[in-house]
């Protein structure tokens, strides 16, 4: 049986090269999607008459439509394959995103809002849940972790890019906020057809690996899904009531109103700290903390798939999280060169914390869970942990106004992660190493 395990690696490293790309895709255009209603945050303002309580109930209430709708979605996925559910997923959500560019009332731009997170359902725990149908646990960090270089290429580039959309202010008669939705709506609306043609249900499908190789990796996949399934709910209902997966959810949650509480008011925020308008300018400053972030998430899982310490890590990172959200919001109310300096110092800290943290919180949920319990149980995580995302905009907001200072709310949102770091503590079991970069159970390496 050994003999498989080389073959196991080569045709997940062959997964990797093939799959993870264009996944990385996907997930850029799906967090610019989300985090472009802060570029458009004043301009769209303006125009529509949005208060900034309307702004901020409208940014969180995405994340009501897409909690309603994550469950069955990932079970729709489940059923008929992630090549047609993702298209579908895709091309629904860059229709509507495109759609924001004629919002006129509070009304309007609340129901679009809304129908986006609808529409977007099921995107974000169909991939975790595709990933663990193609790499091993042993593996699966350094996957996700890849995966997760999405959200900070997303800032990255789309950071630039939405500033200059921006930009394009009175070009043709169009808002620069409407060429930024148009275009970007669009665009995932391409990558969604692409899809269809591109992806891969399951490594037994894959032509692009030899008939050995898809038969070892469908085998070390198939020896995962027989632990996870041996100590963990076995239904679909069940996974929904499992304690275990609850508690993730509220862990996820925490962690969700840090990252969301944060990037809707990003870029408001570097112009502030640096004295400039939205523009080109702060689209480029904005992408620095996301390029800590893609250094720490290529480091970090790769070190705990190595010596097993997902949850040490976790911890680590999500602490560090909280304090950098803290320092970002009091250095820069205080102002002057060296206040702007502290401050984007600690929005480096806050991004590659909650960004790194994150492929490895989702190693545990999928080391608990198999078949259609990790559909399910892996949704209900993900859209119960998006309440957070709702929540932290209007609970910032509330904050900066109960205080008077724009550091409360960011303080706030750094006790929540501070929060999440805790409960990983206390809630997620330490957990034996495998060897590194292992396909191989457990079990055949005892000596």
């Amino acid at each position: 049986m050994s003999e498989a395990f080389p073959l196991a690696e080569a045709a997940g490293r062959k997964a990797m090269h093939r799959l993870l790309p264009f996944l990385l895709l996907m997930y850029v255009l799906a967090f610019l999607d989300r985090a472009n209603i802060g570029f458009a945050q004043k301009a769209l303002q303006g125009d529509t008459g949005l208060s900034d309580a309307a702004f901020a109930f409208g940014a969180g209430v995405f994340f009501i439509g897409y909690a309603l709708f994550e469950v069955p979605s990932n079970l729709a996925l489940h059923r008929v394959g992630a090549r047609i559910w993702m298209c579908r997923i895709m091309v629904t959500w860059g229709l509507v995103s495109a759609a924001m560019a004629w919002v006129q009332s509070p009304t309007s731009f609340y129901a679009l809002r809304f129908l986006l997170g609808v529409a977007e359902a099921g995107f974000f725990p169909g991939i975790i849940y595709y990933l663990t149908q193609w790499f091993p646990q042993s593996a699966r960090a350094r996957a996700i972790g890849v995966f997760y270089f999405g959200a900070p290429l997303a800032f990255i580039f789309g950071g630039p890019l939405s500033g200059f959309l921006i930009d394009l202010h009175g070009t043709f008669g169009l808002a620069g906020w409407k060429w930024l939705f148009l275009v970007e709506g669009a665009l995932a609306s391409i990558v969604g057809v692409w899809a269809y043609w591109y992806l891969v249900d399951k490594p037994e499908d894959a032509s692009w690996l030899e008939a050995d190789e898809r038969r070892a990796l469908a085998a070390a996949i198939r020896l995962d899904a027989h632990e996870a399934a041996a100590h963990g709910p076995r239904d679909a209902f069940a996974a929904l009531l499992d304690r275990r997966v609850l508690m993730y959810a509220v862990i996820y949650a925490l962690i969700q109103m840090s990252v969301y509480g944060v990037i809707f008011f990003l870029p408001q925020q570097v112009a502030s700290i640096v004295g400039a308008k939205v523009g080109l300018k702060v689209g480029l400053l904005a992408a620095v903390p996301w390029l800590c972030a893609v250094a720490l998430t290529w480091f970090v899982p790769r070190r705990a798939d190595r010596v097993g310490s997902h949850r040490a890590w976790t911890v680590r990172l999500l602490v560090m999280s909280g304090l950098g959200i803290a320092v970002s919001g009091i250095a820069g109310s205080a102002g002057g060169s060296i206040g702007a300096v502290v401050a984007m110092l600690g929005l480096c800290c806050a991004a590659s914390g909650f960004i790194a943290a994150q492929p490895l919180f989702w190693t545990f949920p999928a080391r608990d869970l198999a078949g259609v319990a990790s559909a399910s149980g892996i949704a209900l995580i993900n859209s119960l942990g998006g309440l957070g995302g709702f929540f932290a905009p209007m609970l910032r907001a509330a904050a900066d106004r109960s205080f008077a200072s724009h550091a409360a709310g960011l303080e706030l949102l750094g006790l929540a992660s501070l929060a999440a770091a805790l409960l990983v503590f206390i809630v997620v079991p330490r957990v034996r190493a495998r060897e590194a970069g292992s396909f191989e159970p457990p079990a055949s390496r005892v000596r």
